[in-house]
């Protein structure tokens, strides 16, 4: 008999998540339960999933024990330490599912990233502070097909290498079928999620990226941080507000004092069972 799972499925900007709960860590969700959930044709279909779980069951978590932990997996199975589109989406899905009390606008996470905040606005849309990015030098080259440009390095819990486009280069025209490459690989070891960026105008940035363990997705929150931090550091800026295109919609990215905060909207739009297909043994 196959195991069932209870789940919702929820998108920020149309980077989607298959969202469990899974209080007292009793699911074991296998990196194969992931894959499949996250499968658009077998399972679910997700960029990823994320499981709410209390944060005294993950080991390397030193804050509050009683705080809801987002435990994200990438779509291959792999841990990522941070998603600024799925913080958002994991906030709406905790007041959605009664899992904070009543009223509450104000929600206190723990991440791999550390502790993030996410406050639920009025206008349907979440403001997340996403911490403290930090942005390094253009010392990384990305190759993508026969084309290399130099990166910019930037820390957002995650890694991410930002690709600034010249003014004769079309962001539509790139070939996003194959993921980049860069050099040097140390710089990396773990692998690195490559935005490509074309300026509108002043503090106006449109993207697109690739994220590990997936491939191209139509939005990556922390993308969108570091695409702002990269955008600002170039043009010798710290503080400001970076509206930011992506493929599934548009966001607000803030920086001040060297912290940052991502405004954009959170939706749950399904919930359902779904059989597990374990072996019986397994």
């Amino acid at each position: 008999m196959a195991d069932v799972l209870e789940f919702a499925k929820g998108h920020g900007t149309r980077n989607d998540f298959v969202l469990v709960t899974d209080a007292d860590d009793t699911a074991g969700l296998t990196d194969d339960d992931v894959r499949f959930l996250a499968d658009r044709r077998s399972g679910v279909g997700g960029d990823g999933l994320l499981r709410a779980v209390r944060a005294r069951h993950i080991p390397e978590w030193e804050g509050d024990p009683d705080l809801w932990f987002m435990d994200y997996r990438n779509a291959d199975g792999s841990i990522a330490e941070m998603c600024g589109n799925g913080v958002r989406v994991f906030a709406r899905y905790l007041v959605e599912e009664g899992l904070v009390p009543e009223g509450t606008t104000t929600i206190d996470l723990g991440t791999r990233a550390g502790l993030r905040s996410a406050e639920l606005l009025p206008d349907g849309r979440v403001k997340v502070w996403m911490g403290r990015p930090t942005t390094g030098d253009a010392d990384t080259r990305v190759t993508l097909g026969t084309t290399a440009w130099d990166a910019t390095s930037v820390d957002v819990g995650n890694p991410h290498a930002v690709v600034l486009l010249g003014a004769d280069e079309e962001l539509a025209d790139l070939d996003l079928t194959d993921a980049p490459t860069w050099t040097p690989q140390a710089n990396f070891p773990n692998g690195v999620n490559v935005e490509f960026v074309d300026e509108l105008g002043p503090g106006h940035v449109r993207m697109r990226v690739l994220e590990r363990g997936v491939g191209e997705t139509e939005s990556c929150g922390t993308g969108t941080v570091a695409v702002a931090s990269a955008v600002a550091r170039a043009h010798g800026v710290t503080d400001g507000r970076w509206t930011v295109e992506v493929p599934g919609g548009e966001v607000e990215v803030d920086l001040a004092g060297g912290e940052a905060w991502l405004t954009g909207p959170a939706v749950i739009v399904a919930r359902g069972h779904v059989d597990l297909p374990r072996e019986e043994n397994a």
